[in-house]
C-alpha cells in the first residue's frame, strides 16, 4: 500500500498531450512500458558503461546497467511504500541521454558543443523522451507523465535555486538548452528537490554502478579480491564469506563478498530513509518536493565509506593505463564525426535532411549533429568513424 508522501498515479500532473487512461495500467506503468519498446532504450545494449561494449561480452553496458538499477529502485521504492512504476520508469530512463562511449564520449561532445549551448545527458534525455522518438502519431517523444520528466530532469537534485548543487549547477550558468525546451512547455519546478521516487533512482544507481564496477574490475584483472579486502566494506564482507565459506572457489568468492555489498548498501538506504521520513513526517509527494534536502541518502558513515571504494575505483579502474588508451582512441573518433558532419551534414542519414534544411544557423546545425552522434552506440561509431575515414585512406 502507497504511503501518502508517494506518487499517487491517479493524482499524476498529466501529460504534454492529453491521452485517455489506460484501463489495464497505471500512468506510471505506461509510462515504464514506453521507456522499455523506445528506440533509445534497445540502443543502450551497445553503449559504453566503463568498458566499451566490444571488449567482452561479460562486461556491464547501459542496458544492464539500467536494468540493474531499476531492479535496485524497485526493492528500494517497495520497501519505503512509494511508487514502484514511477521509480522503475525513472531508472530505466535516467541514461537514455548518454553518448557512445560513456563518459568519455559525454567529455568529448561537451567540449564541442560548447559553443552551441552544450550538452548535458540528462537535458539530453529529456529531449529523447519529448522530441526524438517519432514512432506515435499524436506526438513526438513518449508523451510521458509530468512526473517521470521530473524525475529524469531532477533526479540528482535541483538544478537552480538556493538547493541546486553549485559544482554541478553554478548560478551563472545557464539551463541546458535542451532542458530549458522541456521546462518552457512543461513547467518541471526546476528549483525543488524531485519525488521520493526519483531520488530512489538516483540512489538506486549509485547502489548498481558501486556493485557491478567491482566486479567488472576483478574480471577485467585490474584489481584482486585481495586488493578488495583492504578496503572498509569489501574487506569485511569477504572474510565473512571466507569465515562461512574457507574453500570456496575465486569467482563464488567474488559473488559471495560482492553480493553481501550490494546487501548492506540497500539496507543502509531503507534504514536511512525510514528514520529521515519518521521525523519529517511528510503528508504528501509535495513535501517531499519543498524539503531543503534529499530524503533518500546513505547514512553518513555509509557514504564516507562508500568514498573509499570510489576513490579506489577512480584510480585502479576508471584511469587503469589499459581504459585510459581506449578512452583517447574513442576521444579521436567522436572528435572526427563531430566536425565532418558539421562540415558535411549531407553525410547524415536521409531521415535527418529535413531538419538540416530548415536549420537556420549553426548552431541548430550543431543541435542537429549531437542529436545523431549521441545517438550512436559505441558499435555504430565505430563503424563510421571506419568507414568514413579509414576506408578513405
Amino acid at each position: 500500500m502507497l504511503k501518502s508522501y508517494a506518487s499517487q498515479p491517479m493524482e499524476t500532473r498529466g501529460r504534454l498531450y492529453t491521452e485517455t487512461l489506460s484501463t489495464f495500467r497505471s500512468p506510471f506503468q505506461r509510462d515504464r512500458d514506453r521507456i522499455i519498446h523506445s528506440s533509445a532504450f534497445r540502443r543502450l545494449k551497445h553503449k559504453t558503461q566503463v568498458f566499451v561494449e566490444h571488449e567482452g561480452d561479460y562486461y556491464r553496458t547501459r542496458l544492464t546497467h539500467s536494468i540493474e538499477v531499476a531492479q535496485v529502485a524497485r526493492t528500494i521504492a517497495g520497501a519505503l511504500g512509494l511508487n514502484e512504476g514511477l521509480a522503475e520508469a525513472i531508472a530505466l530512463a535516467h541514461d537514455l541521454g548518454h553518448s557512445p562511449f560513456g563518459h568519455t564520449g559525454e567529455d568529448a561532445l561537451v567540449e564541442l558543443m560548447a559553443p552551441y549551448g552544450g550538452f548535458d545527458h540528462n537535458a539530453q534525455a529529456l529531449r529523447i523522451v519529448t522530441k526524438l522518438e517519432k514512432h506515435y502519431a499524436d506526438f513526438d517523444g513518449l508523451n510521458l507523465t509530468w512526473e517521470s520528466l521530473e524525475g529524469i530532469a531532477k533526479h540528482n537534485g535541483p538544478i537552480i535555486g538556493p538547493n541546486a548543487d553549485p559544482k554541478k549547477h553554478p548560478s551563472d550558468a545557464p539551463i541546458p538548452y535542451a532542458l530549458k525546451d522541456v521546462n518552457d512547455q512543461f513547467d518541471l519546478e526546476l528549483h525543488t528537490f524531485a519525488s521520493a521516487e526519483a531520488q530512489v533512482a538516483a540512489i538506486a544507481d549509485d547502489v548498481a554502478y558501486n556493485h557491478h564496477d567491482l566486479h567488472d574490475g576483478l574480471r577485467a584483472g585490474l584489481f584482486t579480491a585481495e586488493d578488495l579486502m583492504e578496503l572498509p566494506l569489501t574487506g569485511p564482507a569477504y572474510e565473512e564469506v571466507d569465515r562461512l565459506y574457507p574453500d570456496l572457489d575465486r569467482n563464488r568468492r567474488d559473488h559471495e563478498a560482492l553480493r553481501r555489498i550490494f546487501g548492506y548498501m540497500v539496507e543502509d538506504v531503507i534504514t536511512i530513509a525510514n528514520n529521515r521520513l519518521s521525523s519529517a513526517m511528510p503528508e504528501t509527494a509535495q513535501d517531499i518536493r519543498d524539503m531543503d534536502r534529499t530524503i533518500i541518502r546513505f547514512s553518513k558513515p555509509f557514504f564516507q565509506n562508500l568514498k573509499a571504494i570510489k576513490s579506489f575505483l577512480f584510480k585502479r579502474m576508471y584511469r587503469a593505463p589499459s581504459v585510459i588508451v581506449e578512452r583517447k582512441r574513442v576521444t579521436a573518433m567522436v572528435n572526427a564525426l563531430f566536425p565532418l558532419f558539421m562540415e558535411k551534414p549531407e553525410l547524415l542519414p536521409e531521415e535527418w535532411r529535413q531538419e538540416i534544411a530548415v536549420a537556420q544557423s549553426d548552431t541548430d546545425l550543431a543541435r542537429i549533429v549531437l542529436d545523431y552522434v549521441a545517438g550512436m552506440t559505441d558499435r555504430f561509431a565505430i563503424q563510421e568513424y571506419e568507414r568514413l575515414f579509414e576506408a578513405a585512406q
